[in-house]
């Protein structure tokens, strides 16, 4: 069954275009809902009618879906949750979630049904998810999952640079160590100089006797 699409139908098309969808999907869904009305000949003649219109509004919208996808293409939005062994969640990660984590993070109000995230997220890292923004424009983020109480991996090469920076700071505080024992050691006294000797005086020569005078 052949139909005209009053708005953008995900994975269909947008405003105008005809499309083909099966007599259930469309007496169902898309016609009760007002999102498509049935392609006969005066609604196809309306629409080629309207058509500059459509066009016109088309445009508007791709240009505001750029727009608004330059706002979280490449961010990264991280969202903490309780986990148990092996870093398993309790629970996922929703689209509801993450919504609510751009909201928070950004101030971007996103459609939750427009969250795409390629799988359940169960598990904590790092997670690729796109948000259909308009038609074939996508916004590309990250969601990081961190668990509570569970520190954050290391960046690869991160780890060695840590571990050289802690070698480091460990041979200056044993530099620094033997520096301030040495300073603390007593320099030693020096040794007392020996006093000079004193000569030793030279006993005085005994005085000669005197001649007794001669008799006369």
């Amino acid at each position: 069954m052949k139909v005209i699409l009053t708005g953008e139908l995900k994975g269909h098309g947008g405003e105008g275009d005809v499309i083909e969808v099966s007599r259930g999907y469309a007496n169902n869904y898309l016609l009760p809902q007002h999102r498509a009305i049935p392609a006969t000949p005066g609604n196809l003649k309306q629409l080629e009618a309207r058509k500059h219109h459509i066009e016109k509004r088309e445009a508007q919208r791709l240009a505001e879906a750029g727009d608004y996808s330059k706002l979280l293409d490449g961010k990264t939005v991280t969202i903490t949750v309780k986990v148990g062994d092996a870093g398993r969640l309790f629970g996922s990660v929703t689209a509801a979630i993450i919504a609510d984590a751009i909201q928070e993070a950004y101030e971007v109000e996103v459609d939750r049904h427009k969250i795409e995230t390629h799988g359940t997220i169960k598990t904590i890292g790092e997670h690729p998810v796109d948000i259909a923004v308009y038609r074939d424009i996508k916004a590309h983020l990250t969601v990081k999952v961190l668990g509570e109480g569970v520190e954050e991996a290391p960046e690869p090469g991160e780890a060695e640079a840590l571990a050289a920076a802690d070698a480091l700071d460990a041979e200056k505080a044993v530099v620094a160590e033997e520096a301030s024992d040495e300073a603390a050691e007593p320099e030693p006294e020096p040794e007392p100089e020996a006093e000079a000797a004193e000569p030793k005086a030279e006993p005085e020569p005994d005085p000669e006797p005197e001649e007794a005078p001669a008799d006369e």
